[in-house]
């Protein structure tokens, strides 16, 4: 406690500096080890006693950056994060986290100014919403591991960390769904809400204290630079949570899926993993994933692999009837589903020209709309027989 106090006091200092206008990066140097000596875990403590002393939240929200550019520091100072360039994916994650942990802080600030400030209570609410919806763009973040990071833990036998580290992110996911309901109903539940708020920002903390500790040395270890240009070329799909990836970080290698790679964990890579990943792989508690997932015979698509048979028994379950007209106009393929036909197709038409498919009476139009489709005017035509 003595120590916590000792940092309270020092936090006070450094906010009066910054209320008289003195800069971030003069503060950041004079108070550089006291600000390196707070975990993340005694933020919302040192904040707590500040608000009782009568210092304003919004004071303090001053401090976020500070803090946030001294955590910033010390990952990219942290030896497996040195050589990351702006735009390799771990990288961007990093940033991505600094942005998580910056949130949570204010987050707490902003629970603080609901319990201390009642007279702009209504004002602080319509904030807090405001920053709650931002804070929903935070599944980006977690989809990128789940859809990108971990199916390349789960091919090494890691499964468990993705488990646990995805149950969390879902956590985290309904706290703030359920922080925006409990605000449309403040009249009577403002001590719950004050307390959730709180709950969520601890959360928040403790996963970028999990991804930063754990899971990114391990992937730092673990994947090769194809693994990293794969994921690389996946992640604007999905996109980024309060950053913009530069181009810097340009993979001069091909880029390897997880179904492309059967990754042993090297002694090498196992003297370099965290400690709780290595106790784990030491004692055989993962078991790599084997399944091979091209096969011969299988057609490459762009989305997967897939033989024949199980392309026949994917249109079959489609609810719709499909038909290929090729740039011949000839018909080269139609669907049969199991939830029957509304136009009659038989082999016999096979090789037909398209406009013999049709009654006498719709030839023309059935005409016109392949002359639209070939001159890219339009992709969709409706008509009734």
């Amino acid at each position: 406690m003595r120590k916590l106090k000792f940092k309270k006091e020092q936090v006070k200092k450094l906010l009066l500096e910054l209320h008289k206008g003195k800069s971030i990066s003069e503060l950041k140097e004079k108070y550089r080890d006291v600000i390196k000596s707070i975990s993340p875990y005694e933020i919302p403590l040192i904040e707590q006693e500040l608000v009782k002393e009568g210092v304003s939240p919004w004071e303090i929200a001053r401090l976020c950056d500070l803090h946030v550019e001294m955590f910033r520091e010390a990952v990219a100072g942290r030896s497996e994060f040195k050589d990351l360039a702006p735009g390799h994916p771990l990288h961007t994650l990093l940033m991505e986290n600094n942005q998580i942990l910056k949130d949570a802080e204010l987050l707490n600030l902003y629970a603080r100014a609901l319990e201390t400030d009642r007279a702009k209570l209504g004002e602080n609410i319509e904030k807090l919403k405001s920053f709650l919806r931002e804070l929903m763009e935070v599944r980006r973040h977690f989809v990128k591991l789940q859809m990108l990071i971990f199916p390349y833990l789960e091919k090494r036998g890691i499964t468990a960390v993705p488990s646990v580290l995805w149950i969390k992110e879902d956590e985290i996911r309904f706290m703030i769904r359920k922080s925006l309901k409990l605000l449309e109903e403040t009249e009577n539940n403002l001590p719950e809400i004050v307390e959730h708020l709180r709950k969520l920002s601890g959360a928040m903390i403790d996963m970028v204290f999990r991804e930063n500790n754990i899971l990114f040395p391990t992937l730092k270890v673990l994947l090769s630079e194809g693994e990293w240009a794969a994921i690389k070329e996946e992640e604007d799909i999905i996109g980024y949570y309060k950053v913009t990836p530069s181009d810097e970080w340009m993979p001069n290698v091909e880029p390897l899926y997880p179904y492309q790679i059967s990754p042993e964990i090297t002694p090498s890579q196992m003297e370099n993993l965290p400690m709780q990943i290595r106790r784990m792989v030491q004692m055989k508690k993962t078991e790599r994933d084997e399944y091979e997932l091209v096969r011969d015979g299988d057609i490459e698509l762009d989305e997967g692999y897939l033989s024949p048979k199980e392309i026949k028994a994917i249109l079959k379950t489609l609810p719709i009837d499909i038909s290929f007209v090729d740039k011949h106009d000839r018909l080269r393929f139609y669907s049969e589903s199991k939830h029957g036909r509304i136009f009659v197709r038989t082999k016999t038409a096979l090789g037909r020209p398209v406009r013999y498919c049709h009654p006498p009476r719709s030839v023309d139009i059935v005409k016109a709309i392949i002359e639209e489709f070939k001159k890219g005017r339009r992709d969709l035509a409706e008509f009734w027989i």
